[in-house]
């Protein structure tokens, strides 16, 4: 297992902080050359020298950039992501714009990107990081949850198509994560819900889960990182909950 990763190519974008940081690691640990892609040019950077890897400071917001790219990796990760907690009638649609952009267009034209490499070799692995919203809803998240929800059928259709060549394409869909995203989120969920900061955990976002604890990110690279390898060949247009039961209701 340790080596089972060697001679591939990963890319992992939000790659220098949280579940992206994790999944680097861990990647590496495998044998993978890692790319970490990171918005943040000196975390990426000292990250990858971590790990032996190559770091690529990217900003996935600029998707007219990332039209033309072409990439050789044998590994796609798409991680990035951002949250904004609010009622849709005080949503603000740029912001709607940003996160459908960074969370399902800037994917979409990674994939795109990445296939022709794939297919040449006969060989690839999506590994798109999703949610439990990407399978539930909850209020006050109606940008997060249509980027989710559209990025599972992103992944499902690049399944399909890249089944015959060899790729797979799955999501992995966490539930809360003990990430900075996260803990960003507390004070936005007290606000919103009118409750202390104290109670956010156990009213909000522990609420539906029976297990009554946050994910891990080594938790849910762990995951991705057996979805990178041969004995996932038979896993494609997949998604793996790791929510702590919460989507079992």
């Amino acid at each position: 297992m340790e080596h089972e990763l060697n001679g591939l190519k990963a890319l992992v974008t939000g790659g220098a902080g949280g579940i992206g940081a994790a999944c680097v690691r861990e990647l590496a640990a495998r044998g993978a050359k890692v790319v970490v892609a990171d918005v943040d040019a000196a975390a990426a950077a000292a990250l990858a020298d971590e790990v032996g890897g190559t770091s690529w400071a990217v900003d996935l917001l600029d998707v007219d950039s990332l039209a033309t790219l072409s990439l050789d990796c044998d590994i796609l990760v798409n991680n990035a992501g951002i949250q904004r907690i609010s009622p849709i009638e005080e949503f603000d649609p740029v912001q709607f714009r940003r996160i459908l952009a960074l969370m399902l267009e800037a994917p979409f034209l990674l994939v795109r990107a990445a296939l022709p490499h794939m297919y040449a070799n006969r060989f690839g692995r999506i590994i798109n990081l999703s949610s439990v919203h990407g399978l539930r809803a909850s209020p006050f998240k109606s940008a997060y949850v249509s980027a989710k929800h559209g990025l599972e059928g992103l992944s499902k259709v690049t399944a399909l198509e890249g089944g015959e060549h060899g790729v797979t394409s799955n999501c992995v869909n966490p539930g809360y994560v003990r990430t900075p995203l996260v803990e960003k989120q507390i004070a936005d969920q007290a606000a919103v819900h009118g409750i202390p900061e104290s109670e956010v955990l156990a009213k909000v976002m522990l609420t539906e889960a029976a297990v009554k604890r946050l994910v891990e990110p080594e938790e849910v690279a762990s995951l991705v990182a057996w979805l990178a390898s041969d004995h996932a060949g038979m896993v494609t247009g997949a998604s793996y909950t790791m929510d702590g039961g919460w989507s079992a209701k």
